[in-house]
């Protein structure tokens, strides 16, 4: 399940979405191996004092982080990231909601996708206690033991809210024919510039010639 990165507006609160600034924000690179050096983290309390006398930068600062009460945040705090839930959108079909488990291995097959049929991935994204900057969604799917899928995508930079964000990645056509039907293993991983990983999936879905029932 790959695509390209989302070209929707971004959620509110949410920070570079398209893939210049997405890029260039906070220093995001698609290459897990590079590691950048960004100083001593300080907290989002910190961060609103610093330029507290500057109006404006204090306005856009208030504005990047959505509704967090800053007197709750006193110490640097790590950005807490969770997957809730992805879900298929078709057209084809109603909506197919899938639960993250606790473990991060669901069982098999996690989902069935009819040949030929379009859709997206929507995820739902829970971000807090301090900004999360060039969270990418890497995923690798097997046939067979054969690898037929390697894509990352940038999902951007999110300050922490209340409510989860919802994020759609552009529309993907499954394949079709004899060869495409049939079982494939994948693992998908939940990354920030700094490599840390928030979630791994292993999973087998299937394709098949019709949706499941």
């Amino acid at each position: 399940m790959g695509g390209t990165d989302d070209k929707e507006a971004p959620p509110t609160g949410s920070v570079a979405h398209d893939d210049a600034a997405s890029e260039s924000s906070c220093y995001a690179t698609d290459e897990e191996d590079t590691q950048i050096h960004l100083g001593p983290k300080i907290s989002i309390k910190e961060h609103l004092e610093k330029d507290k006398d500057d109006e404006s930068l204090r306005r856009w600062k208030e504005q990047l982080l959505g509704g967090v009460d800053v007197n709750q945040v006193e110490e640097v705090q790590e950005p807490d990231v969770k997957i809730l839930s992805l879900t298929i959108v078709s057209a084809d079909r109603p909506d197919i909601v899938l639960e993250i488990p606790a473990s991060g291995n669901p069982k098999a097959p996690w989902f069935t996708l009819k040949e030929g049929s379009k859709y997206n991935l929507k995820f739902s994204i829970k971000v807090s206690n301090d900004i999360v900057c060039g969270l990418r969604y890497n995923n690798q799917v097997w046939k067979k033991g054969l690898k037929v899928d390697n894509s990352k995508q940038m999902l951007g930079t999110f300050s922490p809210q209340a409510e989860p964000y919802t994020h759609v990645l552009p529309e993907e056509v499954t394949p079709s024919g004899f060869l495409a039907r049939g079982n494939y293993s994948a693992k998908t991983k939940f990354v920030d510039d700094d490599n840390k990983c928030y979630l791994e999936l292993n999973y087998t879905f299937d394709i098949q010639k019709e949706w499941a029932k």
